[in-house]
C-alpha cells in the first residue's frame, strides 16, 4: 500500500533527526553503520526518508547513536 504525503514527510523528519544526532555525535555514516551491523547505504536511505525502518531497526539505530528511542522520536509528530 502506498504511503501518504503526510507519512512521507514523517519519514523525512525522522531521517533528518537521525542525521542531526549522528553529526552531533561526530559519527560518519560508515562508523554508525558498522556499529549496528548495517551498510552505510541503508543509513543514508533512512536519513533521506527513503525507507520505513522497523522497530528493531530503530532500536539498533538508537544503540549506535547512544540515545533512547523516545529521544529519537520526540517532536516528530504534530
Amino acid at each position: 500500500m502506498p504511503i501518504s504525503n503526510e507519512e512521507r514527510e514523517g519519514l523525512k523528519r525522522l531521517g533528518e533527526k537521525v542525521k542531526l544526532i549522528r553529526k552531533e555525535k561526530g559519527l560518519t555514516l560508515k562508523e554508525l553503520a558498522h556499529s549496528i551491523d548495517k551498510d552505510p547505504q541503508s543509513i543514508h536511505r533512512l536519513e533521506m526518508g527513503a525507507i520505513n525502518p522497523s522497530y528493531l531497526y530503530l532500536q539498533q539505530l538508537c544503540k549506535g547513536l547512544d540515545v533512547k528511542i523516545i529521544e529519537l522520536l520526540e517532536g516528530l509528530s504534530d
